[in-house]
């Protein structure tokens, strides 16, 4: 995993932000453009803050709501089976729901105007994994939002054909996006493992049919036999136990994220510093 300091949350400073008649904890840290960072279950681990860490030191104000779990608490198989049990009868998040507006995703777009506000600059980014990475998707409605990036995007939970192939967000939402995409430049990103059943191909084909040019996939070969011996069942991109190996695929997917908000958030080259 991620290198994190021995306490994760050290240097981070928590104040409650409410949005959409929501209220959760946000850790901010660094200078620079704003990215939103959304914590995948069971939540705000070391090693996602290990990735909030090195947006950091990247050149970024990164804010992480904490939006389930415990902040700072290592990951276990049963803290994350009790959160994600938690999180899946939350109608915040509606993780079963097809073609849904979902709270949380208004919240993040309410956290996406606050931060840019506070760190300014041209625009701010926002990061989802796993269960957030749709939530992210969905926050390009905002216009503060000028680069939206979902790693492995589950919810909704692919438990049918149409599940798999639903976007994670609203027709309406959608619809917003997909105008941003064409007026405004409006760039998402993809990531998943290619054998990742819980971030389903057909999303990501999906995603691709509905944004054109605005989507960018990312895929990591985790196919039987591939050269980096990268499991079937890896499911975590930019937390991933190989992230901080220089030539590994995840470190490199990782490089791409940074760089890529970089350039759509400082205009800068397309890679990472």
């Amino acid at each position: 995993m991620p290198t994190a300091a021995a306490d994760p949350l050290a240097g981070w400073s928590s104040t409650p932000f409410t949005a959409a008649d929501v209220t959760h904890d946000v850790f901010t840290r660094g200078s620079g453009p704003g990215v939103v960072l959304l914590p995948e279950i069971p939540g705000m681990t070391p090693q996602v803050m290990g990735l909030a860490n090195h947006l950091v030191d990247a050149g970024f104000t990164v804010a992480v709501p904490s939006l389930f779990g415990e902040p700072g608490r290592e990951i276990s198989a049963g803290y994350v089976l009790r959160t994600i049990g938690k999180a899946c009868i939350t109608r915040e998040f509606a993780a079963f729901a097809r073609n849904a507006d979902r709270p949380i995703a208004e919240y993040v777009r309410g956290l996406a105007r606050h931060l840019h506000a506070r760190a300014g600059g041209k625009g701010v980014g926002v990061v989802g994994m796993c269960f957030t990475g749709g939530f992210a998707l969905a926050s390009a409605v905002e216009p503060a939002v000028l680069a939206a990036v979902g790693s492995q995007p589950s919810v909704p939970f692919p438990i049918s054909g149409a599940h798999r192939r639903d976007l994670g967000m609203s027709e309406r939402e959608q619809a917003v996006v997909g105008e941003r995409v064409r007026t405004d430049d409006v760039c998402l990103i993809g990531l998943r493992f290619s054998e990742d059943s819980a971030s389903p191909g057909a999303r990501f084909a999906e995603l691709e049919k509905a944004f054109g040019p605005g989507w960018r996939a990312i895929p990591l070969n985790s196919k039987p036999g591939n050269p980096d011996g990268i499991g079937k069942r890896e499911h975590s991109v930019l937390t991933s136990a190989d992230v901080d190996t220089p030539g590994h695929p995840t470190h490199a997917a990782r490089a791409e994220v940074t760089a890529f908000l970089h350039k759509r958030l400082r205009g800068e080259a397309d890679t990472e510093r």
